[in-house]
């Protein structure tokens, strides 16, 4: 099972280190492909999108520390703490933008805290 965990929390990681890609440096490119925007949207949205893509960042970070941290107790921790607000982040999303979002987002991971609360 921690295996499976493990994976699946790396997933989610790399999941957002996309974002983190499409919501900064890609956002003006194939970000604003991704989000259907027109250029003049897409100009007064990438400050925003910036941002949002330096939060999905301290996501990775804290999925990354639940992954590689060497106390196995600050390790669930971080892990816990990451999962928690990518769901948090995933419901809001769907709620406030696109309901595909608790699909894409939410799901994953309450299915990794969900296995790493039972294992």
């Amino acid at each position: 099972m921690a295996i499976v965990v493990h994976v699946l929390i790396a997933l989610i990681a790399l999941l957002h280190v996309y974002f983190v890609l499409l919501e900064t440096v890609l956002f003006n490119t194939r970000g604003r492909r991704v989000f259907g925007l027109s250029a003049e949207k897409a100009e007064i949205m990438a400050p925003a999108m910036s941002n949002q893509g330096c939060y999905n960042g301290f996501l990775v970070a804290a999925l990354v520390l639940g992954l590689l941290h060497p106390d196995p107790v600050v390790a669930r921790a971080f892990a816990v703490f990451g999962l928690v607000c990518v769901a948090v982040a995933g419901v809001w999303g769907a709620v406030t933008v696109k309901k595909t979002i608790l699909y894409i987002q939410a799901l994953p991971a309450v299915l990794a805290l969900a296995l790493l609360i039972l294992g």
